[in-house]
């Protein structure tokens, strides 16, 4: 019996000291720093936000959307310095480890979401789906804050640039900067009238090859061209102009990297095609206070985009387990 206590004091300390590599000793953090915030199911109604008369014709109608499964998403956005350790470089145009990264295409936020994966911690990682973005960001609330100053970087405080993560206060289920700071990819394609037929339970956008463009020549309301050219369409383009040939303004390593905020454009979408529209939320650093809102939704051009006020929060789920289907 001696023994036996003996060698458990030698074994437990050195067990102590060796934690299985794969698995983090924070399990709301992972090995970049990641932080996440467990979501539980739940239903709530998504689209314009009660009193809220900034609403255009694609958040609505506003209808119930039941989310059937836990997730975790990201509390804050994806910082530069959680990029660079990935990826090994840092593509922002407005520089800061804190700060979220910036000026990256869907495609490229979902090849870091894949080498996250690939480093197999338990987890497998994802662009969130825009019914679970808006979940998230409400935490339960049917209508906008009351206080925008409060939780957002807009174009009103900004002093025209993104912040580091996390300055401003976190929404009720303690995610920081899901309105403002930068605009945030999600994974579902476009189509304007989608909420008229989305299903109840866990939407997740129009099959491929069924997003619908917007409504020919909707720009939005916005911060003007380069050129001066107000909610139009711009003096130095052409309908049909593809994300090669975008206006200086839209264009990352524009004036100073920075874009203008319009919504959506049925001319300009036609270079990367209709249904390969993709959809952003939560407005940003350089947005009026009109679009910063929980309901609306961004879209143009294809997943080439890349704009220095565009980045992106993580959702992760556990890996299922070996031979589970």
């Amino acid at each position: 019996m001696k023994r036996l206590l003996f060698a458990l004091l030698i074994v437990l300390p050195v067990l102590a000291q060796s934690p299985n590599p794969t698995q983090s000793p924070n399990p709301t953090k992972n090995a970049v720093g990641m932080e996440f915030v467990k979501i539980a199911p739940g239903e709530f109604m998504m689209g314009c936000s009660t009193g809220d008369r900034e609403c255009q014709g694609d958040e609505k109608p506003v209808h119930r959307v039941q989310i059937t499964k836990p997730f975790e998403i990201g509390k804050y956005e994806v910082t530069q310095a959680q990029w660079q350790a990935v990826m090994g470089s840092n593509p922002s145009t407005i520089k800061g480890d804190d700060h979220p990264v910036e000026t990256i295409s869907k495609q490229e936020a979902q090849d870091f979401l894949a080498k996250l994966t690939a480093r197999n911690d338990g987890y497998r990682y994802r662009l969130p789906t825009e019914a679970e973005w808006e979940y998230a960001a409400r935490a339960g609330a049917p209508a906008a804050p009351a206080s925008l100053d409060e939780v957002a970087w807009y174009a009103a405080n900004s002093d025209d640039q993104s912040h580091p993560v996390g300055q401003k206060k976190p929404n009720a289920w303690g995610l920081y900067d899901t309105l403002g700071n930068v605009r945030e990819w999600v994974s579902d394609q476009y189509a304007m009238n989608f909420y008229s037929n989305s299903p109840l339970a866990d939407p997740t956008g129009p099959p491929p090859g069924q997003g619908a463009p917007p409504q020919r020549g909707n720009f939005g309301r916005g911060r003007r061209f380069n050129n001066g050219t107000p909610n139009g369409q711009p003096n130095n383009s052409q309908p049909g102009d593809s994300p090669n040939n975008v206006p200086i303004a839209y264009q990352a390593g524009g004036p100073q990297g920075r874009p203008g905020p319009l919504r959506g454009n049925s001319e300009f979408g036609r270079g990367a095609g209709f249904r390969q529209l993709p959809i952003m939320r939560g407005g940003a650093w350089d947005n009026p206070a009109s679009f910063v809102r929980l309901s609306a939704r961004y879209h143009y051009y294809g997943p080439t985009l890349k704009l220095s006020d565009i980045g992106f929060r993580a959702v992760r789920e556990p890996m299922q387990a070996e031979g589970g289907k």
